[in-house]
């Protein structure tokens, strides 16, 4: 009876053996599963924080696109009205004036700051102020 007793904990302790085998490999699977599992969830939670970087980024560009088109919109505009100027002053001017432009943007001198109003003189032309009598320069 004692080796019977012997033989039925010999089995006892192969089952216990075979138990904990089946326990440990139980474990190192669901240990494997759930590390595969966050890794998956951390890679999910790096790519939606990517997407919110990503759409965050695109909306910035493209309100400032539209900043910079309404920009260029409106330097086109003004670019139009000065050409528009310009060719209007071109057609008033004598061309003594336009000659007097010409000779002051060639010797690089500042047309606005040099030159000076034309005041009518008896005899029905004009002649510039000389700079003592300029109003505008307070010298």
């Amino acid at each position: 009876m004692r080796e019977k007793g012997l033989a039925g904990a010999g089995a006892a302790q192969g089952r216990d053996a075979m138990a904990l085998k089946l326990l440990f490999w139980e474990l190192e699977k669901h240990l494997k599963s759930s590390s595969g599992a966050s890794v998956v969830a951390i890679d999910n939670k790096i790519e939606q924080a990517m997407d919110l970087v990503k759409s965050h980024l695109m909306y910035a560009v493209r309100e400032e696109v539209e900043v910079l088109k309404e920009q260029i919109k409106e330097l086109i505009e003004r670019n139009t009205q000065l050409e528009q100027e310009n060719n209007l002053l071109k057609n008033l001017a004598s061309p003594e004036q336009m000659a007097q432009f010409q000779a002051q943007v060639q010797t690089g001198g500042s047309p606005t700051s040099t030159a000076q109003p034309p005041v009518p003189v008896p005899g029905g032309t004009t002649q510039a102020l000389p700079s003592s009598q300029n109003s505008g320069s307070s010298a």
